[in-house]
């Protein structure tokens, strides 16, 4: 007799993404979701050329959607650029960040932390525990304009408000050709980014540290330091009663810390120092495909994705009828994420419970020495480890995900 699936109650919203990335959302979902998962979803094609097609209506529609129905999962997608638009002559522009745009509706705090397994040890000896990057979701050079001049001349910086009053400083003045750019940030998500941290300190009874270069952006950089001593105080006493501890940092101080420690504590990070930061993290550890990314909005939203890109190079032997050896784990877990939250929210024992297996199906997996390529050159010496196809892979998490279930 078959075993019925497991139901779902609100849908998930889905985003699909591009290039082998894509490839491996669909076979995740093939053979190891719904075999077992009445999934439900509201489907959102984000693949680069549908955003294009959609001039990137698509984006906002996912995004609004998410905070709709409060969880989603997200797929790898290409940011184009110019070598981009020569791969894609059909792109009528560079469009954004897709990241970029669903930050900036939803705002909030990603969270990325590593996968680790037993056999691979980080590449920095005296990291012993997970290193959690809590990364500013919201503005500064994903939110940014820029331009491009050739000829002398004065940049200026000019905001006018409501009121009619001006406030206007001198960027600089040039001799000849130039580069210039604007960003900006909301004090407003500032302290949800703030907030979002210390509790996220709280709930997992860790440590949190902040860094930036408040002593060059002393006022910028310097908003982001006040801002978090100020909200610091409405968390201070439930610091105190775990024992946990809050600092502040400059960011090149906190790299030199963040090498020396032993980890365990989440380092949170301005926008584009936690895109750095976390891809340097998942790295030491191991790969970046194995390494967790969640979206937490003030309201509660979560947006759950991989936190690599879309693996180019493998796509390409993809259309070639080449087999390839693509580590599918963090968009995996991108699925788990999402789906425990929905059960979560749902009161689903049994999707929770789904998500659980198949990320210990997971383990089971690598601990047996089953593994992608990229992850075989850095097992310790005597560990079993032999690589595979990214088929072969899944194929093997399956086996086990039926004998958990």
């Amino acid at each position: 007799m078959t075993k019925a699936k497991i139901a779902m109650k609100t849908p998930l919203v889905e985003m699909d993404g591009d290039e082998m990335t894509r490839i491996l959302w669909g076979m995740i979902k093939e053979q190891l979701i719904l075999p077992f998962v009445d999934l439900k979803t509201e489907y959102y094609d984000l693949g680069l050329l549908h955003r294009n097609e959609t001039e990137d209506r698509v984006t906002v529609e996912a995004a609004n959607a998410t905070r709709r129905l409060g969880v989603a999962v997200k797929c790898a997608t290409i940011t184009p650029n110019k070598q981009r638009m020569e791969e894609y002559p059909q792109l009528t522009q560079m469009w954004k960040s897709p990241n970029g745009t669903i930050r900036s509706i939803l705002d909030g705090t990603v969270f990325r932390a590593p996968i680790l397994i037993d056999s691979i040890h980080p590449v920095v000896k005296n990291w012993k525990k997970p290193i959690t990057i809590a990364r500013h979701a919201y503005g500064d050079v994903y939110k940014s304009v820029d331009l491009y001049t050739t000829e002398p001349g004065e940049c200026v910086l000019t905001f006018r408000g409501q009121s009619g009053a001006e406030q206007t400083v001198s960027v600089q003045k040039v001799d000849g050709p130039a580069v210039w750019q604007g960003q900006h940030n909301k004090e407003s998500s500032i302290r949800s980014f703030a907030r979002s941290c210390f509790q996220y300190a709280i709930d997992t009874r860790q440590d949190l540290w902040f860094s930036t270069k408040d002593t060059i952006a002393k006022v910028y950089d310097g908003e982001f330091k006040r801002v978090f001593e100020e909200e610091f105080e409405g968390y201070k006493a439930d610091f105190e009663k775990l024992g946990i501890t809050y600092f502040y940092t400059l960011i090149d101080d906190a790299v030199a810390r963040v090498i020396r420690s032993e980890g365990g504590f989440i380092w949170a990070c301005k926008n584009y120092d936690g895109d750095v930061m976390s891809d340097m993290v998942s790295t030491a550890f191991g790969s970046l495909a194995m390494m967790t990314s969640v979206l937490v909005a003030p309201d509660g939203t979560t947006e759950y994705e991989a936190a690599h890109g879309t693996v180019t190079k493998h796509y390409y032997k993809y259309l070639k009828g080449e087999k390839t050896s693509t580590n599918p784990m963090a968009t995996i877990f991108a699925w788990t994420g999402a789906l425990r939250k929905r059960g979560q929210l749902d009161g689903l024992n049994d999707l929770e419970n789904f998500a659980g297996q198949l990320e210990g199906a997971c383990f089971d997996t690598l601990n047996r020495g089953t593994m992608t390529k990229d992850l075989v050159g850095l097992v310790d010496e005597g560990a079993p480890a032999h690589a595979v196809t990214s088929e072969e892979f899944i194929a093997a998490i399956r086996e086990n995900l039926e004998k958990r279930l």
